[in-house]
């Protein structure tokens, strides 16, 4: 570890930072496969319920560290750029496969894969000089990259997504609140209480409920009826039915009181 993520556990709530602030954040090789380990590991962590993804400095993440990925010669061309690609774009798919919701606090830039690690969280909080821009295309590439032809025309429609990916212009926070890219701008330095408000409410939510909330809303995105939709959700309420925190949600609210939910 070179520690260019950094993490702190709140209880059931942990807090993952980008820590390159010198750099803008952006991805190296490194900080890629921390990444990588990270999100794979929530796999298996129940003690964790919800992710605060944020970042060190000045700007969320500014993209891809150029420079630090260096060709060792081991590999041709093709196959040492094909092996950056794929690792980056790991990160995303694992962001979404991971059952704790996460929720993205970003402040200044997030170009290109910056870009899609907001694009790959659940819920976004921006600060006000945040600004997104799909890069790649301005680097001689695609507008397609890292999940983004994927993400945007789920989350702003087609036009605007064309918009965004066509140009690899800047859309900036306050427009990117009024087309609901980010569900709030907050003051950088109200951030993080407010993901952590978010966080809470979230936690007041049976534990295998909110993981199952996530996972259907992640299949349902691409259901192919509203039918399909419709029988993943009547076989998760029907398997949560059945678990001994439904039970106690019943009797704490008749007795109008917390749930004391066991994840059972």
């Amino acid at each position: 570890m070179t520690n260019t993520i950094l993490i702190e556990q709140r209880g059931p709530i942990e807090i993952l930072s980008l820590n390159r602030p010198d750099k803008l954040n952006t991805m190296n090789e490194d900080m890629i496969f921390e990444l990588q380990d990270y999100f794979r590991e929530l796999q298996g962590r129940e003690d964790v319920r919800v992710v605060l993804f944020r970042a060190e400095g000045r700007a969320f993440c500014a993209g891809l560290d150029i420079g630090a990925w260096k060709n060792d010669g081991s590999r041709g061309q093709i196959q040492h750029i094909w092996r950056t690609q794929r690792n980056i774009a790991t990160v995303m798919q694992l962001m979404r496969q991971c059952p704790q919701p996460v929720i993205a606090l970003a402040q200044g830039a997030a170009c290109g894969g910056g870009f899609s690690l907001l694009l790959a969280s659940d819920v976004r909080f921006g600060a006000p000089d945040l600004k997104m821009n799909a890069a790649y295309i301005k680097i001689g590439l695609g507008g397609c990259d890292m999940g983004s032809s994927y993400f945007l025309p789920r989350l702003v429609g087609s036009s605007l997504a064309s918009e965004l990916i066509l140009t690899g212009r800047f859309i900036h926070a306050e427009r990117a609140e009024k087309t609901g890219l980010i569900s709030e701008v907050v003051d950088q330095d109200k951030l993080l209480s407010t993901g952590l408000a978010l966080a809470d409410e979230m936690l007041d939510t049976a534990p295998m409920g909110l993981r199952l909330s996530k996972d259907a809303l992640n299949r349902n995105i691409d259901a192919q009826s509203f039918e399909a939709a419709m029988a993943i959700e009547d076989r998760q309420q029907v398997m949560l039915s059945m678990t001994e925190d439904s039970r106690e949600a019943a009797k704490a609210f008749f007795a109008k009181r917390k749930p004391d939910y066991k994840d059972r």
